[in-house]
């Protein structure tokens, strides 16, 4: 792989990781059109790892207060009172829960989902469903209601499904919050920061596949690359999807989903 080959998954990577066209599909349509190989793994490693970052620099008050008051509340007695009283504490125990799906489906689903990861197909197929649940949002009267442990569970299956490729992972999320009257702010909010374990176990899973051999035939400055790229273009993203957002133009993404996944099925075999 070349710095360009690094330069154009790292920004795929931090373009699509956050904005609501599903990263995973995006990455399967240039690596098959770019005749990349897909078993670099201390690359993938990498440019997650930059993905990762880039939601701790936009959120990381609300990370390091979160991890301030799970530990500080799980050592009090009064573990009831602290969850109904910190709203950090609650928000790091609904993260939790919003995790498990994913952890379950990636646990006993993980040969389905790697069998199917390469399909250019059903990439288009699920970029289909992407865009029309988009733009379903539409239909969707603003309200304000608070995040639940079970509101953060069916987030959380949202983001399971979001496993097949071509699937937005926060599309998937963010729209589900939205259909269960959370607001745009804190949807994308819960979204982001339910990125965090999710991104950070694909890195830890990657890492424990990496060897020796892999690390050391890896260029150091291929992997900074795609890192500062992927880092750099995911903060970028995030910003602007949250702009997005707020102005109530979530929907303005279906479009492009349609687009891109009728010229997956068209003209990609």
């Amino acid at each position: 792989m070349g710095y360009i080959d690094a330069i154009i998954l790292g920004i795929v990577q931090g373009l699509t990781e956050f904005l609501p066209i599903s990263s995973s599909g995006h990455l399967v349509i240039f690596q098959h059109l770019l005749g990349i190989s897909s078993e670099n793994i201390a690359f993938e490693v990498i440019v997650h790892f930059g993905t990762l970052l880039s939601v701790v620099a936009v959120y990381y008050n609300d990370i390091r207060n979160m991890i301030v008051s799970f530990f500080s509340g799980v050592t009090r007695k009064n573990i009831i009172g602290t969850y109904q009283n910190d709203p950090y504490f609650q928000l790091s125990v609904f993260v939790i829960i919003g995790t498990i799906p994913a952890v379950f489906a990636g646990f006993f689903l993980k040969d389905f989902f790697v069998s199917i990861f390469h399909n250019v197909r059903l990439v288009g197929i699920m970029l289909l469903v992407t865009g029309g649940i988009i733009l379903s949002t539409r239909l969707i009267r603003p309200e304000k209601k608070h995040l639940s442990a079970g509101r953060s569970f069916l987030i959380g299956v949202a983001q399971s499904i979001a496993i097949l490729p071509g699937i937005s992972r926060s599309g998937f999320t963010i729209s589900s919050a939205l259909f269960m009257g959370v607001s745009r702010e804190n949807a994308a909010r819960f979204s982001f920061l339910l990125a965090v374990p999710a991104i950070l176990g694909a890195t830890l899973l990657h890492i424990i596949e990496l060897t020796s051999s892999e690390i050391s035939g890896t260029g150091i400055g291929t992997l900074f690359t795609g890192f500062i790229f992927s880092f750099i273009v995911g903060y970028i993203a995030i910003r602007f999807l949250l702009s997005i957002l707020k102005s109530g133009k979530f929907g303005w993404f279906a479009p492009y989903c349609f687009l891109a996944g009728l010229i997956v099925l068209i003209f990609i075999k």
